[in-house]
């Protein structure tokens, strides 16, 4: 089956549920057993079938393996959200004394938990340039366990060289973690020699702003169970109503994402051709630095980009930003609503490598709004910033 296919129909067997199209929702924490020697018997593989409602449900099952057929894995980790999928896959893997190398465009709170939480517990994180590729070998050491990625960066879109990065990984005994959340349904991980995909699934997944949720997905039952147990320990769960939500949105996920990238790229062309704009940052366009290895890795783009704007004081962008009638201020994105925020500042932390733009940068989430009302809001944004200057 094509992948759209395939996704409508994974995780769903109607045949357990009386036919219904969608798998219910479990309300459950207790879950009773027949007798003692069941109840036992559940304990030698607490990670499979239902035993209690924080380790799983029926509902949990169903969208955990319908993400690992989304990614091309085989056994997926559900959490509260894609920070717990982060954090969680980085206590599972590392252990005091080991060495973690760290993408320098990371998800700031990665980068957070990586300076004071993993610091704390004497695991050492090296922030690498995320266009190093094959490069990346002359910073692997002895005691470096996981190489983590994440491809495009979700603030400044640097595209990673996945294959030469996982080969260098490997041949060192490393594994390679990416967060795959801007890459969600058009990039495929495991092809390109990915241990563990992590996706913010309160994005593009749920996909429509109502639920936190996310997924760690693997192709490897032993590396799954690792992580699962990890979780476990943690207390790393989701609600059942969250896991429906997820469920709901991967359905539409193959044509909500092909509207979204679609409207990203005729904005993003045109945003190239103001006289307001420095750069642009979205790798399906040619004029990308990284269009090259996105072109050869992905399939298509998403509704995220940036845009840094030749320099002009905070009061004009202020003004501009304000007076938005569909590109509303908010964090997150990946729902059908679009959204902005301004990344210049504090917003970007960089340690590895400058980050250094021209002037304002921004960041843009084209929702499923119509392109032509996106174009004229962008349009009446730039008059209310010539104004503001």
């Amino acid at each position: 089956m094509d992948k759209p296919t395939r996704l409508l129909h994974a995780g769903r067997h109607p045949e357990r549920y009386h036919g219904a199209v969608n798998v219910p929702v479990f309300r459950a924490s207790t879950i009773l057993h027949s007798s003692i020697a069941a109840m036992e018997a559940s304990s030698h593989t607490p990670f499979e079938g239902v035993r209690y409602g924080r380790f799983g449900t029926p509902t949990t099952f169903a969208l955990e393996e319908a993400v690992a057929a989304l990614e091309g894995g085989t056994h997926c980790v559900a959490t509260s959200s894609g920070l717990a999928a982060i954090t969680g896959t980085l206590m599972a893997l590392l252990q005091a004394g080991d060495h973690l190398l760290m993408t320098d465009s990371a998800y700031a709170p990665t980068r957070n938990f990586c300076d004071h939480v993993l610091a704390r517990l004497g695991i050492e994180t090296t922030y690498y340039d995320p266009c190093l590729g094959a490069g990346i070998a002359a910073l692997i050491r002895p005691e470096t366990r996981l190489i983590f990625t994440e491809s495009p960066g979700s603030l400044t879109f640097e595209v990673q060289d996945l294959p030469a990065i996982t080969a260098a990984a490997h041949a060192a005994g490393a594994l390679v973690a990416i967060d795959n959340t801007w890459g969600v349904f058009h990039f495929q991980p495991f092809t390109k020699g990915v241990d563990i995909s992590i996706q913010a699934a309160t994005k593009y997944i749920v996909g429509h702003a109502d639920a936190m949720l996310g997924t760690i997905t693997t192709a490897d039952k032993a590396l799954w169970h690792r992580i699962k147990s990890s979780a476990a320990a943690f207390g790393h769960s989701a609600g059942t109503e969250e896991m429906y939500l997820g469920l709901r949105g991967l359905r539409t996920l193959p044509v909500r994402l092909a509207q979204h990238g679609a409207t990203a790229l005729e904005l993003t062309r045109w945003l190239e051709s103001r006289p307001e704009v420095a750069r642009v940052l979205y790798p399906p366009l040619p004029s990308d630095p990284g269009h090259a290895v996105w072109a050869r890795d992905f399939s298509g783009g998403c509704g995220l980009f940036g845009v840094i704007l030749h320099p002009v004081g905070k009061a004009a962008i202020d003004a501009m930003l304000d007076g938005y009638q569909h590109f509303k201020l908010g964090y997150s994105w990946g729902g059908f609503e679009s959204l902005v925020i301004p990344t210049t500042g504090g917003a970007i932390r960089r340690t590895a490598t400058p980050w250094a733009p021209e002037g304002p940068s921004l960041r843009f989430h084209a929702g499923l709004e119509s392109a032509a009302d996106l174009r004229a809001d962008l349009e009446q944004g730039f008059v209310r910033l010539a104004a503001a200057q």
